[in-house]
């Protein structure tokens, strides 16, 4: 399917910056965590809208693991499409970058946010939703 993805330039100081400030686990975490977050805003996010690729690199082994196939059917789930449609890679790089930024603004508003407090107000956020 793909080899690998490429944050936004923009996005690569921030991979670095939230990892050592949320101190969540490695970059790819990070990485993780903003498709994820990104995903759950349920933002149809527009291909016209990528950002450069000239960011942190990160191989699809490394980025998602043994789950590759879980992160394509929220993408395939998300926008209506099949797995093997050549566009997938875009989106899964599509969300990666707005959530990194959707964590980034939410560092920038809170910078004592640390990164368990981060991951418990979602957790609250998502009972409520479905409370």
């Amino acid at each position: 399917m793909f080899s690998n993805i490429k944050t936004s330039e923009e996005n690569k100081a921030r991979v670095t910056e939230l990892t050592n400030k949320l101190q969540l686990g490695a970059e790819n975490v990070i990485a993780r965590l903003a498709f994820s977050y990104s995903l759950s805003k349920e933002i149809k996010l527009e291909l016209s809208e990528i950002k450069d690729s000239k960011g942190k690199e990160y191989s699809s082994r490394v980025l998602f693991g043994s789950h590759l196939p879980y992160y394509v059917a929220l993408i395939c789930q998300h926008y209506g499409i099949y797995k093997s449609n050549s566009e997938v890679p875009k989106y899964l790089k599509l969300h990666i970058d707005h959530g990194l930024e959707l964590i980034y603004t939410e560092f920038q508003d809170n910078p004592n946010l640390v990164g368990a407090d981060l991951l418990l107000g979602w957790i609250s956020e998502g009972l409520e939703v479905i409370g």
